[in-house]
């Protein structure tokens, strides 16, 4: 495992380190990368063999899908079908940050990323290192955390499981993360917000935006 890890500064990320990242994904590859609390799985979110082994890298049930990360509000339309106002008040107050949103997904999109739940989860990192990630590729990534699904996700590369750290292709270390509860998650599906996993943001302050 040594070989392929790279210590990345987390507050000025080392371009060559985000490009030789950004060649793996746009490869096939997995990168574990770092986020505001945990290491995640990134992988081209449009390419179907890489998500397939996100899924096996976590052991992941196939019915459950992947969250995907993006650069900015524009990339988003790659993947939803739609965004309702109240989502746009959303985004514009929380994102880049620690809240992601469920949308109704593009048709199109690979089928084992939706998990043919035809909804997309998805988040504008504020994380400098994972931003300086996502802005050097074309296509978004997987935002999934690097471990075994349901398990407790790692906040540094040393409590990686070891059947975990083996799979990737290459692994961004940042040093010990945030660590904590993780983003929050909210369904903007329907007609009005619905969270589907508390976090970061209280709820409380995203109906407040909305009020």
């Amino acid at each position: 495992m040594p070989d392929k890890i790279r210590r990345i500064n987390p507050v000025n990320p080392q371009p060559a380190l985000i490009v030789e990242a950004a060649c793996v994904i746009e490869k096939g590859g997995i990168v574990i990368f770092p986020t505001s609390f945990i290491y995640g799985l990134g992988a081209d979110a449009f390419n179907m063999n890489a998500i397939d082994r996100v899924f096996s890298i976590k052991k992941r049930p196939h019915n459950k899908p992947l969250s995907v990360l993006v650069k900015n509000q524009e990339a988003l339309y790659r993947l939803v079908q739609y965004v309702p106002s109240y989502a746009s008040i959303i985004m514009n107050r929380f994102w880049p940050g620690k809240i992601t949103i469920v949308f109704k997904a593009k048709e199109g999109l690979p089928e084992n990323l939706t998990a043919g739940t035809g909804t997309i989860g998805v988040r504008i990192p504020e994380y400098t290192a994972a931003c300086a990630l996502v802005n050097a590729l074309n296509n978004p990534i997987t935002g999934t955390s690097a471990n075994f699904s349901g398990n407790v996700g790692c906040s540094q590369i040393s409590d990686l499981d070891p059947l975990i750290a083996d799979k990737p292709d290459l692994i961004l270390d940042a040093g010990p993360l945030e660590g904590g509860i993780g983003s929050t998650v909210i369904d903007v599906t329907g007609n009005r917000p619905t969270i589907l996993r508390h976090g970061a943001i209280a709820a409380k302050d995203i109906f407040a935006v909305l009020s």
